[in-house]
């Protein structure tokens, strides 16, 4: 098998669909639901695991992260709101920018902070180019970062700021309309971002159907990120799996 090292490249490759399921530690208690839940979700093909919060209250992270590395071969990346969230035992990390907002922090102070300590370290550092889309409802990502989502209705928005963030040097775009949110980026903002762009593509937020997914990736999306609708319904992973890895629609774009 793999390296979670190797198979974390094969998923930055963007030469097929990927799923990633969003893990909040505060939500993850370690034990055997965890691990029952993670068996799953290397039987249903589970590309990648994203590990972090906008808001992390508990003191469990350490031991929800030690829990799915031992009982998992799928790859961990941190995604973190802050240095303190930085965990050398992940394998990766997105490293932030938040380009659809203002705030200096988000958009290089807290890189300024955690670079020395990422240099000390052997994780993966995948520069990110972060969107917020608004997902018709304020989430913990819009609050706490302080800063104005992309209005739904805006594709040319999205796209000039994706398109800067590649020509920034980032190695990934993430567009999110945040945990929680009430529909999922449209179909028309996914394809304007992904036509004018060479790197992959992540959408996140309001994913919570098969059909939800299967638009996503038929849109445009290189990787498509569950989170609430599994903490809710652990019994969708397979058909949402199904649903990401099987469309057609991805090789005509590639």
């Amino acid at each position: 098998m793999s390296s979670r090292k190797e198979r974390l490249k094969e998923v930055l490759n963007h030469k097929r669909p990927r799923m990633a399921v969003l893990l909040d530690p505060d939500k993850c208690v370690e034990g055997q639901k965890l691990r029952t839940f993670l068996k799953a979700c290397e039987e249903n093909g589970v590309d990648l695991f994203l590990f972090g919060g906008s808001l992390i209250t508990g003191e469990g992270a350490k031991d929800v992260l030690e829990s799915i590395r031992l009982h998992s071969q799928i790859p961990v990346v941190l995604f973190p709101s802050h240095p303190s969230q930085i965990d050398p035992s992940a394998d990766g990390i997105l490293f932030l920018s938040l380009i659809s907002g203002r705030q200096a922090d988000y958009l290089i102070g807290h890189h300024v902070v955690a670079s020395p300590m990422l240099s000390k370290t052997s994780l993966e550092v995948i520069p990110t180019g972060y969107m917020l889309v608004d997902g018709g409802r304020t989430t913990t990502a819009h609050y706490m970062s302080g800063s104005m989502p992309i209005p739904k209705d805006k594709p040319d928005i999205a796209m000039a700021t994706a398109l800067a963030g590649m020509y920034l040097g980032m190695r990934l775009i993430y567009m999110d309309a945040g945990s929680g949110a009430l529909y999922p980026i449209s179909q028309e903002m996914i394809s304007a971002v992904k036509s004018n762009l060479s790197i992959p593509l992540m959408i996140g937020g309001g994913i919570r159907t098969s059909e939800h997914a299967q638009n996503a990736v038929e849109a445009g999306a290189d990787i498509v990120v569950i989170g609430n609708a599994l903490e809710e319904a652990p019994e969708l992973l397979q058909e949402l799996s199904i649903a990401i890895h099987a469309s057609s629609h991805f090789k005509d774009r590639h």
